[in-house]
């Protein structure tokens, strides 16, 4: 059986001790891997994940061509071990181009995480981007949710679901970090949503991450493990706990990453 962890931060090493202490104080939390290259590669293999779907995020527009190619020549050297997502940034002039680089480097979508980048989700400078990997058919993971904030919770995405009816999203985190249980009840349900797992399942028992699943549909939840924030081997731990059935077990764990991402692993 395969295992993909579809969500997973990527930094260059002479910037990842300071990329990962930040998100580490963005979080009130500690890290527990160092966000290089080298290490998830290390931590995927002691865990027996083989597939891990890689990016990082823009807080700036000059970040965003430079963030890609990055991602890209690392999935281009993993011998397919690694999947790439791009990023974007709404102030960007070039958005067109920006995703037509992205796209010719490889790249299967977009990950964006709106808390970071200090824009709501439903901004309208957001919406050229939308339209953009609509038209595309590029799937748009998105950081959701935040008792803190309110960039990227409920209100914001469901008019995006509403609008964007055939923009493929996933909501990472269960669709609402921290705000679990509301956004399962408020989310699930839209046919283009998916969610992942990741950041999630250290803060409630198997029961509930069982209950959270079933809501949405097996058949809609990707397993992910927030690398560097938590260890692979830990979270793939914690996901084990779950009275998943197999089949359960085998759509969060790969099939559904290999259908949305097109790994052709079946």
């Amino acid at each position: 059986m395969h295992i993909v962890d579809c969500h997973c931060h990527i930094y260059p090493d002479k910037i990842a001790a300071k990329a990962v202490a930040g998100i580490g104080a963005f979080y009130d939390m500690p890290m527990q891997c160092d966000g290089t290259l080298a290490d998830a590669r290390a931590r995927h293999e002691r865990a027996g994940i083989d597939r891990a779907v890689i990016f990082s995020v823009a807080t700036s527009v000059p970040q965003v061509r430079s963030i890609n190619r990055f991602i890209a020549e690392n999935v281009a050297n993993s011998g397919g071990a690694f999947i790439g997502l791009g990023t974007l940034h709404p102030d960007s002039p070039t958005l067109k181009e920006d995703v037509d680089e992205l796209v010719a480097l490889g790249l299967r979508g977009v990950k964006l995480h709106h808390d970071v980048q200090r824009f709501k989700l439903d901004d309208y400078r957001c919406l050229k981007i939308y339209e953009l990997l609509e038209e595309r058919g590029l799937p748009l993971l998105l950081h959701t949710g935040d008792f803190r904030y309110d960039y990227s919770n409920t209100n914001r995405l469901k008019p995006i679901l509403e609008t964007y009816t055939d923009l493929t999203v996933i909501g990472a985190h269960f669709g609402g970090w921290s705000l679990w249980e509301k956004a399962t009840e408020e989310l699930a349900g839209y046919p283009n949503l998916y969610v992942d797992c990741s950041s999630s399942l250290c803060a409630f028992p198997p029961e509930t991450a069982l209950r959270l699943i079933r809501t949405y549909g097996a058949d809609r939840v990707l397993f992910g493990t927030d690398f560097p924030m938590w260890d692979p081997s830990e979270e793939l731990a914690r996901f084990n706990a779950i009275p998943l059935t197999e089949v359960e077990r085998q759509q969060v764990l790969w099939q559904n990453a290999d259908r949305l991402f097109g790994l052709g692993l079946t």
